[in-house]
């Protein structure tokens, strides 16, 4: 034993007088490899086990050696063991003895990092603070039940957050979203929103923001010397130092973020750090938020709050409650490390799970796959429209007879021969007869909604014919289109003068239908749900019966026994509908529902959304039509710090009636029973109504490709114009998911006439000045028409209209 003693101590001695203190490395947790596939581990680098096994314990791996000299040290303490490993077979472990100073290392309170070092390899651990006198040290966290001791400036921060989830065998992801009734936002009146439906779900949005408070991060100077991505260069996300991370946590991939301060909020302490996806998240996949070496103002690093530091730190302490998640937050680490991301530099770091694609889309794939059962058709993959067509009633008509040479006089009109106006019966999946503004999905045993047996919807429609259906007297078939509307608006939009001038002039019968749930008549129940909402499911539950009406729709006019048969849609005895040629254009809103619409069609494959977005929770407050609603949300939620959060908790159900629950599914990966689609996206370039970002995070998501050149030089702040969009090839083109964008030009005087309109605000926020493309762009522009026209046709094509150069509209040419 004596010799033993002093062989460790010669050493000991020996090696004390030699290497410098080793710098920590950017190493993940646990384990550091050669080339050669060397490497030394430490093993579970604790208080209480090195003080009680008198060392700290190794594991090497080396080939071609027997004996490896390993030395430990600790961060800005020195040398605490020291000692050789004999190796069998490439590899061995070892408790290594302490040095004489060693224990004394070991014990103090204060965190610091081990180090064990091995002819050249190296692994870095924090040690853990768990001997009895550091437990009895550890601060003492304020843990209320339902909260995240992470961020204290709201019970719910950081969001989405997996500790607001409980296990569920029963779910696609193992676990189910499980917030606190008392944790959510109150309204004036003391009601918290009411979390029973957003509970449902097994995840969390696919486009989720993520938001979070930091002290000193709370205007632009420290937003620009912490060096976070911003919306003007989203391929910063990718920086290998870039203080905000997002990763995958099954591939540790980084994922295309940006980031952004809520700058809607008025004061520091509700300014909040929000980061959005710049494509929608991998549906049922795990996903970890790092945030990094974060600067004030003055360039000061920021140093994260006491909870946190307990996890990274390792400082073990005697609250149940927030050891009982170490092992998770441990994880957590484990996999940032293996991703290139330090535990020492972290501010900040959390993890959550995205809903599944069950989650997401089986209320309306249920609703869809019954109603058309009850018509006879069980696949709806198949391109076939079979069994009954569904029962139509037409209720008006309206003819009009071409303008003369002097103009249109009362019942002419140079683009519609007749206006026919009518219903179809839908099956109602809503628990109020008719499916009212307001009802809700009545949902079974299976969380699945059900049918009051005899429950009917019936949804109105207008269609216009076009004059063009007659030509040199003869009459022709037209291509039917489904039509839908903008904000809150109504199926006779079908009236406004660009889409009766898109249907006349490209020769498409075009109908439309209410979106039921933010249709006119739903203005009421929206108004209630913003002073309440608890009530929003109410709008997703009607949504979704409103694409079913769609749906209905398309099949009455892709039925050889359906309005194809009306004499109303007939002339002089004539069937006018061609029953093969069914496609979908939407506007603004419709263009925004269109999306979700399209991954659900059957009976079109083919679809034109104009000026669209999703993610509502990212559009709202960066389009100029929410003006209108914010006073009354804000009246009754008057916490500007929770804003972020409510918007969050309000796309959850939205998720389940917008496209960003069906993003992932609306071209090449298409929903169950359901074909494949191919989609146009039109934007108009600085948009008011509908932000460009909303429509790029969707063109991305969908895997759409840019026509270039896009704009002109300069025209953006972006550092590149749509990044990470993949570039078209030459038109015309017949396949593959297109996004076109079209400019009215920069912000100028024209003949004492403002034209134009500047770049979006890279704030969030709407733009304040300029002229609307919002409209502008298929008002002034008979090529766009032509363009959308030959697209959603079946076997259509992507025609060239802008020649080498933008596509420029309302009468801007381009830079001189």
């Amino acid at each position: 034993m004596g010799r033993t003693t002093s062989w460790r101590r010669r050493i000991a001695a020996s090696l004390s007088l030699v290497a410098p203190v080793v710098a920590l490395l950017a190493l993940a947790p646990g384990a550091s490899a050669w080339r050669d596939g060397r490497a030394v581990t430490l093993a579970g680098p604790s208080q209480r086990a090195i003080l009680g096994a008198g060392g700290v314990r190794v594991h090497v791996r080396a080939r071609h050696r027997r004996l490896v000299l390993v030395r430990v040290r600790a961060a800005r303490r020195g040398l605490v063991a020291v000692g050789l490993v004999r190796l069998r077979g490439g590899e061995g472990g070892a408790t290594l003895p302490l040095t004489p100073r060693g224990r004394g290392r070991i014990v103090p309170c204060a965190p610091t990092v081990l180090v064990a070092r091995a002819a050249g390899a190296a692994a870095a651990e924090p040690l853990y603070l768990d001997t009895a006198r550091c437990r009895a040290a550890a601060p003492v966290i304020d843990l209320k039940a339902g909260c995240d001791p992470l961020d204290a400036s709201d019970c719910l921060h950081p969001f989405p957050n997996d500790l607001f989830t409980v296990a569920d065998p029963r779910t696609d992801t193992g676990r189910r979203l499980a917030l606190a009734p008392d944790a959510t936002p109150a309204n004036n009146a003391g009601t918290h929103i009411d979390p029973t439906d957003i509970d449902r779900f097994d995840g969390f949005s696919p486009g989720n923001l993520i938001v979070t408070h930091v002290p000193g991060l709370d205007n632009p100077a420290a937003f620009a010397r912490t060096g976070l991505v911003p919306i003007t260069d989203l391929a910063r996300a990718y920086d290998r130092r870039q203080p905000a991370v997002l990763i995958d946590a099954r591939t540790g991939k980084r994922q295309l973020i940006w980031a952004e301060l809520d700058s809607n909020a008025t004061k520091p302490e509700d300014v909040n750090l929000i980061l959005r996806p710049g494509r929608n998240l991998a549906e049922g996949h795990r996903f970890i938020v790092a945030l990094r070496r974060l600067r004030d103002r003055d360039g000061t690093l920021l140093q994260p709050g006491a909870a946190f530091r307990l996890y990274r730190d390792r400082i073990v302490g005697n609250q149940p409650g927030i050891e009982r998640r170490r092992a998770h937050m441990e994880d957590v680490f484990a996999r940032l490390g293996r991703a290139g991301v330090r535990r020492g530099n972290l501010y900040l770091a959390w993890d959550f799970t995205v809903a599944s694609r069950r989650s997401l889309s089986a209320r309306m794939l249920k609703i869809r796959d019954d109603a058309f059962a009850q018509l006879g058709d069980r696949n709806l993959a198949d391109e076939k429209v079979t069994g009954a067509a569904p029962k139509f009633a037409i209720t008006q008509v309206t003819d009009y007879a071409p303008c003369g040479a002097d103009g249109c006089q009362a019942g002419e009109d140079p683009d519609i021969r007749r206006r026919v106006v009518g219903t179809v019966d839908v099956p109602c999946y809503l628990d109020q007869p008719g499916c009212p503004p307001g009802a809700r999905f009545a949902l079974g045993p299976d969380g699945l909604p059900t049918r009051t047996p005899g429950n009917v919807m019936k949804a109105r429609f207008v269609c216009n014919v076009p004059q063009s259906v007659v030509r040199n007297g003869v009459v022709r078939r037209l291509r039917p289109a489904l039509y839908g509307h903008g904000l809150l608006g109504d199926a006779f939009e079908v009236n406004s003068r660009n889409v009766r001038q898109l249907g006349n002039e490209n020769g498409v019968l075009v109908c439309a239908s209410d979106w039921s749930g933010m249709a006119e008549e739903d203005i009421p129940n929206v108004a209630g749900i913003l002073l309440d909402l608890s009530k929003f499911p109410s709008l997703a539950d009607r949504n979704q019966q409103g694409l079913l009406n769609f749906l209905y729709l398309g099949r009455a006019l892709s039925h050889q026994q359906g309005l194809v048969t009306a004499p109303e849609l007939q002339v002089d005895g004539h069937p006018i509908i061609d029953t093969t040629q069914l496609g979908y254009y939407g506007n603004s809103q419709g263009g925004i529902m269109g999306g979700a619409l399209t991954a659900l069609a059957p009976d079109f494959t083919r679809s034109v959304l104009y000026v669209p977005g999703m993610n509502y929770s990212t559009l709202l407050t960066r389009s100029v039509d929410f003006s209108d609603f914010a006073p009354l949300l804000y009246s009754a939620y008057p916490d500007e710090g929770q804003r972020p959060l409510m918007f969050s908790l309000m796309q959850l159900m939205w998720d389940r009636g917008e496209p960003n629950g069906y993003a992932e599914h609306m071209t090449s990966d298409p929903l169950p029973d359901t074909p494949r689609h191919t989609v146009l996206i039109e934007m108009g370039y600085g948009d008011h109504q509908v932000a460009n970002v909303t429509t790029e995070v969707e063109a991305r998501t969908i895997g759409a490709k840019v026509r270039r050149p896009s704009l002109d030089p300069g025209r953006a702040p972006e550092v590149t114009d749509q990044s990470g969009i993949p570039t078209l090839g030459g038109l015309p083109l017949s396949a593959g998911n297109a996004f076109i964008p079209w400019d009215i030009g920069p912000l100028r005087t024209e003949n004492g006439e403002q034209k134009g309109t500047p770049s979006p605000p890279s704030t969030n926020t709407p733009p304040a000045i300029g002229v609307d493309p919002h409209d502008l762009v298929i008002e002034s522009e008979a090529r766009i028409r032509r363009q959308i026209a030959e697209f959603m046709r079946p076997g259509g094509q992507l025609v060239e209209v802008c020649g080498a150069k933008p596509c420029y509209a309302a009468g801007w040419t381009g830079a001189p």
